[in-house]
């Protein structure tokens, strides 16, 4: 493998790199929460899950800083586009669940142990990373229609954090190919590359350990594998498989794989560059072609994990809350283009994020991937920052947005 160690742009808790302006932000201590390698238990969430499909309360879901007391707001009420349907991967379970994001589940589909990262295609096909290959499943019909085996040996098939089996997944932009990011335990991960029309894997890639978020340059010429035990990016070139790894640690690598300051998901901006948060602090921006790191200030103090972009460019980036380095609670830090930024207070860890296909909704998953988690979704209105919690699904991380009926997909 060809490689490109470009370091990140520095070390210690001192922010090295500033750009745009700031918003007020919250910030209070919560439940610990991250991705330290020495903790290696699955876990299950506290408490007792609300009943499927019924509305929870929502959390404080302020924003720019204007947040109430925890328990002291009462539930809001968040408008959601019509006839917009989600799917997410029940990591604590071996199914999919259909979610109405105004009532909640509306059905479940088997796909196999421990599902954690969703893509979906133009034909209405939802590809589902497992611990025992890749699920296909048609969201139309509400089937599964196949499960592909992995190239890769991953070991027993296992549940929680740490097993082996597809973390991310994404599907190149024409639809013909889906990249799957394989963990191996205790070893480097591999990145396989699934025909979409023979339902093979027809190709691999080495990439670093835990291959978090699998991302892809948007005119597919690459794949990005977020490597989150190794603090690498790896670049997959579409055409022949050629890696190369790319550093991103903007607080150095010094904790190892004990650390708690590495990269989880990424997401392609329009210039090309991957922008990846940190902690709330700093917001490491990727140029793949050079290896080059940029670092942004954030400001919200919180654990981060998943990230999205609206169609007009503004960063949506889930907090799940304090890892012993910062404090901040669970959020959601909507980023504007120029760097302002506003935190909508969540109630419970989270783990990923969509977006609505008006760009005004956000959908966080309340899965995450260690203790504290909660069976249901955060649906979050962009512009006001209101929040409405749904109980849904059995630990759901990933998510994606199903088109309405009759639509364009």
């Amino acid at each position: 493998m060809a490689a490109d160690m470009t370091r990140g742009s520095g070390r210690g808790r001192g922010l090295l790199g500033r750009r745009g302006a700031w918003g007020v932000l919250a910030a209070a201590a919560v439940l610990a929460a991250g991705c330290s390698a020495a903790d290696q238990g699955s876990g299950s969430g506290p408490g007792t899950a609300a009943r499927p499909g019924a509305a929870a309360s929502a959390g404080s879901g302020a924003a720019a800083g204007a947040a109430a007391s925890p328990g002291t707001s009462a539930p809001a009420t968040v408008a959601v586009p019509g006839g917009e349907t989600l799917l997410v991967a029940d990591f604590g379970s071996d199914t999919v669940t259909f979610v109405d994001p105004a009532r909640g589940a509306t059905g479940s589909v088997g796909v196999g142990t421990a599902p954690y990262g969703i893509a979906l295609g133009a034909d209405g096909r939802a590809w589902v990373t497992t611990a025992e290959g890749v699920a296909v499943v048609d969201t139309g019909t509400r089937t599964t229609v196949a499960r592909i085996p992995y190239a890769t040996k991953t070991g027993p098939v296992r549940t929680g954090e740490y097993r082996g089996g597809g973390m991310g997944i994404a599907l190149s932009p024409d639809g013909a190919r889906a990249y799957v990011g394989v963990n191996v335990p205790g070893g480097d991960g591999v990145l396989e590359v699934v025909d979409t029309a023979s339902l093979r894997v027809v190709g691999t890639a080495e990439v670093g350990r835990r291959p978090f978020d699998v991302e892809v340059a948007r005119d597919g010429s690459e794949a990005y594998s977020v490597d989150h035990d190794s603090y690498t990016v790896t670049a997959v070139r579409a055409g022949d498989l050629a890696a190369r790894r790319m550093t991103v640690a903007p607080y150095g690598t010094a904790g190892g794989l004990g650390g708690w300051l590495k990269p989880h998901y990424a997401a392609v901006r329009a210039d090309g560059r991957l922008a990846l948060p940190f902690e709330g602090e700093r917001l490491a921006v990727l140029d793949p072609r050079t290896g080059a790191v940029a670092v942004e200030r954030m400001g919200a103090g919180t654990h981060q994990h998943g990230v999205a972009e609206t169609p007009d460019g503004r960063l949506l980036v889930v907090g799940t809350g304090s890892d012993g380095t910062v404090d901040g609670p669970p959020s959601l830090t909507i980023r504007e283009k120029d760097g302002r930024e506003r935190v909508v207070r969540l109630q419970g860890a989270h783990e990923d994020v969509a977006v609505s296909r008006d760009g005004k909704t956000a959908y966080v998953t309340g899965g995450f991937t260690r203790d504290g988690y909660w069976n249901g979704i955060t649906v979050v209105d962009v512009d006001s920052g209101t929040a409405q919690r749904v109980a849904a699904g059995a630990r759901p991380l990933g998510v994606v947005v199903l088109p309405a009926p009759g639509t364009d997909r």
